[in-house]
């Protein structure tokens, strides 16, 4: 079987952690060419993937070997790196959020079209065991009519695990345009999404920073969130949570609860109306605390999707409709008005 020469563009905590290893565990793939503008970075990531080394993401995007890249860079770069890459013939997999703007999306995804190539949004919430589970369960009527959610994604910030530590790129608004919201939100509106099976149609936000000294992006948010047939919730995204990681998500509905990576051992568990309770121990979510994730799904999910030409089930299109969630959310907190989604 071929295997897809992959380019990585940008070689902070995310690639370090996630992406490489991922690639590298692969018998798809093969790390051929990493970048970063810190040369010494991407040479140590070069020597250890036996990969070529650039401080240029042009001129690996010139390499006609590379079939492939990945795009973890600071997130105002997601856009312009991936339409080139696109432009360069190669599928991209992005880091989120996609863009910094529906616009940027937008032309993310006329690149793919216009070239034909893969584009998919990282976006590993979907992999997840207990979500996938509960999607099934939601998805043949296991709850019933569903009347509401509470998710929060909540840690003690990126400065515990950026390449960059408090001087991160993370905390700067002219390179991360968005803080927790871009950070940690916009994977739960994607996972939301997909749970329910619909859009979002109205958005109320607050959006702080309060927690992170220096910072110019937000640290703190809490939205409620309106699905088309009328589903309503909270999501809390959050750099402010000092002890452990709080990565979870309720599922109120007509016939039962559903509690996501909310117990640490049972990572679903359904709560019937009836009186039952089932417990499913399917393994939690990978952490950054793990040494780096080879199992996420995102990887095997992008190789798998350019290998069998077919359409990556985080495409563009459904990452814009994630980040449309989290601009409308910003939207809100700023003129303190709820914001309908186009």
């Amino acid at each position: 079987m071929k295997k897809l020469k992959i380019g990585i563009i940008g070689c902070g905590s995310i690639a370090k952690h996630r992406h490489m290893p991922e690639y590298h565990a692969s018998s798809g793939a093969v790390i051929a060419a990493v970048c970063d503008i810190n040369e010494g970075r991407a040479k140590e990531f070069a020597d250890l993937y036996e990969a070529k080394a650039y401080t240029d993401y042009r001129k690996l995007l010139d390499d006609k070997d590379i079939d492939a890249v990945s795009v973890c860079t600071p997130n105002y770069l997601h856009a312009p790196i991936s339409v080139a890459a696109l432009n360069a013939g190669k599928h991209v997999l992005c880091e989120k959020p996609m863009a910094t703007s529906k616009e940027e999306a937008e032309d993310m995804m006329e690149a793919a079209r216009k070239n034909g190539k893969k584009l998919m949004i990282a976006h590993n919430q979907r992999f997840v065991p207990s979500h996938k589970k509960a999607k099934e369960l939601i998805a043949r009527g296991e709850a019933g009519k569903i009347y509401s959610f509470r998710t929060a994604f909540g840690h003690g910030g990126p400065e515990g695990w950026s390449a960059d530590g408090k001087e991160s790129w993370f905390f700067k608004k002219d390179q991360a345009f968005i803080g927790a919201m871009g950070d940690l939100g916009v994977h739960k509106t994607d996972l939301l999404r997909y749970l329910l099976g619909e859009e979002f149609a109205e958005v109320g936000a607050f959006v702080e920073t309060s927690a992170k000294a220096g910072a110019d992006v937000d640290d703190t948010a809490v939205c409620v969130l309106k699905t088309e047939s009328g589903v309503i919730g909270t999501l809390a995204a959050s750099w402010s949570y000092v002890s452990k990681e709080d990565n979870s998500t309720i599922i109120y509905g007509e016939k039962a609860i559903l509690r996501l990576e909310d117990d640490p051992v049972n990572s679903l568990i359904v709560q019937y109306a009836n009186g039952e309770t089932v417990k499913y121990e399917l393994g939690g979510i990978q952490t950054n605390e793990e040494g780096g994730q080879k199992s996420s799904g995102v990887i095997d999910h992008f190789i798998e999707s350019i290998l069998n030409e077919q359409e990556p089930a985080i495409s563009g299109s459904e990452g814009m409709k994630s980040l449309q969630v989290i601009l409308a959310a910003l939207e809100s907190s700023e003129t303190k008005q709820i914001v309908r989604i186009n």
